[in-house]
């Protein structure tokens, strides 16, 4: 499951073209992107440990999946099979946020994304793509946040991001 496009992207999401997953992170170019959060019935949080040899954010810990979806592909069709592909889990996603956002990473690139932010419920452990996640492990909300305060280098720059937005949105 290569995904080495992007879909390129206006910041009402309009889609513009398609270029190399690279080079739209060399150049800075708005590209659709979506992250998915996986959370089991005691309200734990799975993450991912992001492969080595990532173009970037290799070793990092970050939320269970992420990528980009492909041209004329739904976006939330696009995340079930990622999610799969990465963890070895199918589940129902909601869609619960969007958000823009535009970080310089290690190696030169840029990430610069409209992120889709889904949220699914399963207690099955991950089955890896060890090309994709080195590991994983299981955390409450607090302690997530408390680690990303004391640790951010841990995590990757959209996880920074997007988790506290989106507890927000789901905790009463």
């Amino acid at each position: 499951m290569e995904r080495n496009k992007v879909v390129l992207v206006d910041i009402e999401d309009n889609a513009i073209g398609e270029m190399e997953k690279l080079l739209a992170h060399q150049q800075g170019e708005l590209h659709r992107a979506f992250s998915v959060f996986i959370f089991n019935d005691e309200g734990a949080l799975l993450l991912q440990k992001r492969a080595a040899n990532k173009y970037h954010g290799g070793g990092l810990w970050t939320n269970t999946c992420c990528s980009h979806p492909q041209w004329s592909e739904d976006i939330t069709m696009s995340a079930i099979e990622r999610l799969y592909y990465e963890m070895g889990i199918k589940c129902d996603l909601k869609l619960i946020y969007s958000f823009i956002y535009n970080e310089p990473v290690e190696n030169n690139l840029i990430e610069h994304e409209l992120d889709y932010v889904f949220i699914g419920q399963t207690n099955q452990n991950p089955i890896l793509n060890k090309d994709e996640a080195s590991d994983y492990k299981w955390m409450n909300t607090a302690e997530i946040l408390s680690d990303i305060n004391e640790n951010p280098w841990h995590y990757t720059v959209w996880f920074r991001q997007a988790f506290p937005e989106l507890l927000s949105k789901i905790e009463p």
